[in-house]
């Protein structure tokens, strides 16, 4: 059995961020299954990344794909193709796009339309949330439901990796971790001011980012002297960062899943977050506060550093909610999804 993955998300963490994550945690995890995958995706990437994606969904429409049993394109990408396929939307473009801004904006906005036309061309659609799904029903006018599907994590090797660091929080100090792409719909800046707050309140307070994106120059001005912005990082140094970190903080405004709460999970810290979007159905254990509020997320941030106990009792809940995204489970969701689950039997 065969199965293509179409996607023009740049295939570095950099520039795909936790999409390039989920599509190649995922393909690996049906692979596992005894199902080929090819990852079919650009060689490389271009300045204009949305003329980038168009120019690929265009080429890619000529290619053979009567050799597969199914083809599955992630966002945007099939909407070009002539052939029966299943769109999987792993963000929701339109409902990003509201939170954007200026060129960002308008760019998101002509992406959106293209991920439109291609849930109502796609046979079948899937998405990672049930706010995602009804997102897209808003958004796109789709008539039915898409099927929801959550993000992978493979917390096997995640676990690997964290078991080999010897590294855990520091008694003195109280660090607070952050990974994102800095768009304005991640509210770092949010974050940013509740840590200029925290600073000269909690002993030994610092913030550390890891990430970078758009609005990096801007962030940077606004920081506070008790944060370290930290760039792009290898796993193995995320891995080290997560284990050193007292408390995960992601202040998104729009989330149509967010993986990085799943690798805050799978390495026992306790998160705070905002009630919007998708973020209280992944992490309904967490601290969440009203979004876009630079004092509620203190204040959250404050009680987690005053309360060890409320800590452990978040980090444990939440390394046992993240094994039902363990990737296997979640691949044997998405199989049932593309309705090949008994195929895979059959030939695994």
């Amino acid at each position: 059995m065969r199965v293509a993955f179409l996607t023009s998300t740049p295939q570095n963490i950099g520039g795909g961020s936790g999409t390039y994550v989920g599509i190649n945690t995922l393909a690996a995890a049906v692979r596992g299954r005894g199902i080929e995958v090819d990852l079919i995706a650009p060689a490389g990437q271009w300045p204009a990344f949305t003329f980038q994606r168009r120019w690929f969904n265009e080429i890619v429409r000529f290619r053979d794909w009567e050799r597969y049993d199914a083809v599955v394109g992630f966002d945007l990408d099939g909407f070009r193709l002539g052939v029966p396929h299943i769109a999987s939307i792993k963000g929701v473009i339109a409902d990003e796009a509201r939170h954007e801004r200026g060129l960002t904006r308008r760019l998101l906005e002509l992406q959106a339309a293209w991920e439109c036309e291609n849930v109502h061309r796609a046979e079948r659609v899937i998405t990672t949330s049930l706010y995602a799904a009804r997102r897209i029903e808003q958004l796109y006018g789709l008539p039915e439901t898409p099927r929801v599907v959550p993000e992978p994590i493979d917390l096997g090797a995640w676990h690997a990796v964290f078991d080999s660091i010897a590294a855990e929080p520091d008694p003195a100090r109280f660090v607070v971790l952050t990974v994102a792409r800095f768009y304005p719909r991640k509210r770092i800046d949010v974050l940013l001011e509740a840590a200029r707050e925290l600073e000269d309140r909690v002993r030994g307070f610092e913030l550390r980012i890891v990430g970078d994106g758009p609005e990096n120059q801007r962030l940077r001005a606004l920081a506070p002297r008790s944060a370290r912005f930290l760039g792009t990082i290898p796993r193995r140094a995320l891995a080290t960062e997560y284990k050193r970190c007292d408390a995960f903080c992601l202040p998104s405004v729009q989330e149509g899943f967010g993986i990085v709460f799943l690798e805050a999970m799978a390495a026992g810290r306790a998160i705070v977050a905002v009630s919007s979007s998708a973020v209280p159905e992944v992490v309904p254990h967490a601290v969440l506060v009203t979004p876009a509020s630079p004092e509620g997320l203190a204040e959250a941030l404050f009680a987690v550093w005053r309360d060890p106990a409320l800590r452990e009792t978040i980090a444990r809940a939440g390394a046992e909610r993240v094994r039902t995204y363990d990737a296997p489970r979640v691949a044997e969701q998405f199989l049932e999804a593309l309705a090949l689950a008994r195929g895979c039997h059959a030939g695994g």
